[in-house]
């Protein structure tokens, strides 16, 4: 039976006037997500593309059709003026190829992101072979190891290398009126992208999920560091952003309370993770003991959590390793994780905001990331 439809546009509007629709799309089996259509002036910019899978291409025509009939706007493939990407993860940029055919709009993306869009399949045995190796250092057992494989490499060959015609930082951080903002961490391409008084904030900021993490070693520009000083960047703007349209989920009123709240979850599971490595731990007993109820797909971006969070605190000094001997071996043994001291205070690693309300997570909680959401 197909699954219901995603539902019907809905329009927004700027300070000026400018428009902002928001097209429900299925992206993957128990994951939706929206594009957003952007109508300022002459513009007409498309943001995001969907998967490309399933109902995504269909869903795509289906809002632009709503749009016309619904809102009685002018808009379409031949219309369309820009086809620009928050990020590149494949829910978000695999309708390319059903785009790119059918309009003549300038398709952009961030400088750190062009790699994985156009040069899709060298970018895939890149980070395939990191990710081989992460999860042998982890101490995943090697048949888990290559299921978690088959599991990464299912979705990303359905894709075929897309063309873009320009990049962000090369025509300065802007389109239109439309001022890009890099946000690297979840992506390295991340940005959101400011109109006035709306933010469009793809996956950096998300009202009910704290977007998912994965350690450096995998993607330079990922990694927990990289995140946090995103969120940081954006708290001088919250206050004149009206609403914030993520690439999942609702609509967020409250920004500067919700990049706290992201901001808090993070350091609690900071602070677990630590408590867990009093005593030596592998990257696949901490996972484990992290989420205990990850299966499937879910297992991947659990280890990937892990790596991220336990990353960000051997980058500080904070968890060190072991049996760094071993990393010198052909055939290394997995690598054990220890708390070390002197420790930060608590003002900075560690701050719990348990029962203050300010947090919608737990750190103790499942895994905060979307199914397609695991870095390329």
């Amino acid at each position: 039976m197909a699954e219901a439809s995603p539902g019907t546009p809905e329009l927004y509007t700027a300070r000026s006037g400018a428009r902002i629709y928001r097209l429900p799309l299925r992206l993957f089996p128990g994951l939706d997500g929206y594009a957003h259509l952007v109508l300022d002036g002459g513009l007409q910019m498309l943001v995001d593309s969907g998967s490309g899978y399933g109902d995504s291409n269909d869903d795509l025509e289906a809002g632009l059709a709503a749009i016309r009939s619904d809102f009685g706007e002018d808009v379409g493939w031949e219309s369309l003026t820009h086809v620009l990407l928050t990020h590149g993860h494949i829910d978000h940029f695999g309708g390319l190829p059903y785009v790119r055919p059918r309009t003549r709009a300038l398709f952009g993306v961030h400088e750190l992101d062009r790699p994985t869009v156009s040069f899709h399949n060298e970018r895939l045995a890149v980070v395939a072979h990191r990710l081989r190796g992460f999860l042998t250092e982890a101490g995943v057992e090697a048949e888990r190891l290559e299921h978690l494989m088959d599991l990464y490499l299912v979705s990303k060959h359905l894709y075929a290398s897309q063309a873009v015609d320009f990049t962000y930082e090369a025509c300065g951080m802007k389109v239109g009126a439309l001022e890009l903002i890099h946000v690297p961490g979840h992506c390295p391409g991340q940005v959101v992208m400011r109109l006035e008084d709306v933010l469009l904030s793809g996956d950096h900021v998300l009202p009910e999920t704290s977007p998912h993490q994965s350690p450096e070693t995998l993607t330079l520009s990922t990694g927990l560091g990289h995140y946090m000083d995103s969120i940081q960047r954006l708290k001088p703007l919250a206050p004149a952003i009206r609403v914030a349209l993520g690439g999942h989920e609702g609509p967020m009123t409250d920004l500067a309370g919700r990049l706290q709240s992201i901001e808090a979850f993070h350091r609690e599971r900071l602070a677990l993770v630590e408590r867990l490595l009093e005593t030596p731990l592998t990257m696949a007993e901490l996972s484990d003991r992290l989420f205990p109820a990850a299966s499937g797909y879910h297992a991947l971006l659990a280890f990937e959590e892990t790596g991220a969070h336990v990353e960000y605190l051997v980058q500080r000094g904070l968890v060190g390793l072991v049996n760094a001997d071993v990393l010198e071996d052909d055939l290394p043994e997995p690598t054990l994780y220890v708390r070390r001291g002197p420790h930060a205070p608590p003002s900075e690693v560690g701050r719990s905001t348990a029962g203050d309300g300010s947090s919608r997570e737990s750190a103790l909680g499942g895994i905060r990331g979307e199914q397609a959401d695991v870095q390329l």
